[in-house]
C-alpha cells in the first residue's frame, strides 16, 4: 500500500505527498493514552504571540509583514480539527482549557525579497493544562519564496515561513512532547 501511494506520488508529481527526512515534526508516535487524551473536544487557548524580549527582528518586518497575526491564523485554522474550541483573543481562560504560548525567537528577513537571501523564522512554544506543562517545543522555518521567489517580497517570504510553522505547530499539538524539535530544526 505505502509503495503504490509513494508511486502514485511520484506520478501525478505531489510534492509533500510521501515523508520526507528533516521535515513535519520529529515528534514520537503517541502512545494509547496520550491519543485519548486530545480528542477534540477540549479548549485551546491561544496566548498573544509577541516577539522574544531578547529578539533582533528588523523593525521594518514587525511593523509591515504582520507575522504575529499570521500565525495565530495559521495555527488556529490548522488545529480547528483537533479542538471543539479555539480562543484567540481572551484575558481570561476557561477552567480545563488548554494554553499555548508562543514567542517569535529570531526572523532573519533582510529587505529586498529573495534577491537578499533566504528567511527564517524562528519559534518557541509551550502548551500547559491547569498548570502542568504538556510539552514544549522550537520551530524553525525557512524559504527562498518558491517558484518566482524573484518577484515576492520579504513579508510574502516571511508569510510562507509562518504559514508552515502554524501547520507544524497544529501537528504537535495533536501529540504535544516535551523538547520538541518541529520544522527545519
Amino acid at each position: 500500500m505505502k509503495v503504490n501511494l509513494l508511486l502514485l506520488c511520484i506520478v501525478i508529481g505531489l510534492s509533500g505527498c510521501a515523508s520526507k527526512g528533516g521535515s513535519s515534526t520529529t515528534n514520537k508516535t503517541a502512545s494509547p493514552a496520550q491519543a485519548n487524551q486530545y480528542s477534540g473536544t477540549g479548549t485551546l487557548v491561544i496566548k498573544a504571540i509577541d516577539f522574544a524580549k531578547n529578539s533582533y527582528v528588523r523593525e521594518a518586518v514587525k511593523n509591515e509583514c504582520n507575522l504575529i497575526t499570521k500565525l495565530t491564523d495559521f495555527i488556529d485554522q490548522n488545529a480547528a480539527k483537533n479542538y471543539a474550541n479555539i480562543i484567540t483573543d481572551s484575558r481570561s481562560i476557561p477552567r480545563g482549557a488548554e494554553v499555548l504560548t508562543i514567542e517569535i525567537e529570531q526572523v532573519q528577513g533582510g529587505g529586498g525579497g529573495a534577491w537578499s537571501g533566504a528567511k527564517v523564522v524562528l519559534i518557541n512554544g509551550k502548551l500547559t493544562k491547569n498548570g502542568k506543562l504538556l510539552g514544549d517545543f522550537k520551530a524553525r522555518r525557512y524559504s527562498g519564496g518558491g517558484m518566482f521567489a524573484a518577484y515576492k517580497g520579504t513579508c510574502a517570504i516571511l508569510g510562507r515561513c509562518v504559514k508552515t510553522l502554524g501547520s507544524d505547530v497544529a501537528k504537535w499539538l495533536a501529540h504535544p512532547t516535551k523538547n520538541a524539535a518541529l520544522g527545519d530544526l
